[in-house]
């Protein structure tokens, strides 16, 4: 029966994978048969903060759809976090099978540093979906806001005496660099960064927090986290995807085994691709 271990304390689950990735380099020969199967039964996915709420239901469609009795005692661990921060782990030696990033930036880097390193020259990054935008508010309502409007609705005379606006860092998460560049092409990340009206998250998620809980006026989110909680129609607006960079969200495995071959079939067949659009992503097509 496949197990799903979830973990959003990404430190943490760093420091385990690192005893892990210690336990098993102690035998720097050729792996055998036996060898290979014992690390088949766990399988570590490193997830963008994103995934958080569509990954889930991937995983648990992955362990209905299939035939268990073949997968013996598979367990999938899945750790979230920003997709530089999990870059920087799997560099530091993280025993990941699969890297999920919500870009394409950093899956190409390990391609790249892979094939420098001759690790294998099999590896190849690949697209799994593509993100949305969307500026969400639970204390200011957005049902009559246009995304040609939003320099009023974001100039001070708007604003409450502490209005902030949440955006993920645009250096580590790319949710964060396509508001950013959103922004920037409505002419109104100068001023508001003049402002201190931007409130850096650390990644998506934690955007998403800081406008759900009211600590700010609005926050640039993921449509798939607003479909997720059902927010209503007034509580946000979907921006253009033609005023941002698309947020193509490519995966890369880092451990070529066979459990992580089949789940990334998985995840990039109809039956995968399925949820992803049911949950707020574009399609890939």
């Amino acid at each position: 029966m496949v197990k799903v271990v979830k973990s959003v304390a990404a430190a943490g689950a760093f420091t385990c994978l690192l005893l892990a990735l210690s336990a098993c380099t102690q035998d720097s020969g050729a792996k055998s048969s036996a060898d290979t199967t014992e690390q088949d039964k766990t399988l570590r996915i490193a997830a963008a903060a994103n995934l958080s709420d569509v990954l889930p239901s991937i995983v648990d469609s992955y362990q209905a759809d299939n035939n268990v009795s073949k997968q013996d005692t598979l367990d999938i661990e899945v750790t979230y976090a920003s997709s530089g921060k999990l870059y920087a782990q799997i560099r530091a030696g993280a025993p990941y099978d699969i890297f999920l990033s919500a870009n394409q930036e950093f899956p190409a880097k390990l391609a790249d540093e892979s094939i420098a390193n001759k690790a294998s020259e099999s590896v190849r990054p690949f697209t799994y979906t593509r993100g949305q935008l969307a500026l969400y508010s639970v204390t200011e309502p957005l049902s009559s806001i246009t995304p040609t409007s939003l320099s009023e609705v974001f100039s001070i005379a708007n604003f409450t005496s502490n209005g902030k606006i949440a955006i993920a860092n645009p250096d580590l998460a790319p949710y964060g660099a396509a508001a950013k560049a959103y922004l920037q092409s409505q002419k109104m990340y100068d001023t508001l960064n003049a402002q201190k009206r931007l409130i850096q998250a650390e990644n998506i998620g934690q955007a998403f927090q800081y406008a759900h809980t009211g600590n700010v006026d609005y926050g640039f989110v993921a449509q798939s986290q607003l479909v997720s909680i059902q927010a209503k129609p007034e509580q946000f607006v979907i921006l253009p995807p033609a005023a941002y960079p698309p947020i193509l969200q490519d995966g890369i495995i880092i451990n070529n085994t066979t459990a992580a071959a089949a789940f990334i079939g998985y995840l990039r067949s109809e039956v995968g691709q399925q949820h992803f659009s049911q949950a707020g992503y574009l399609s890939i097509n």
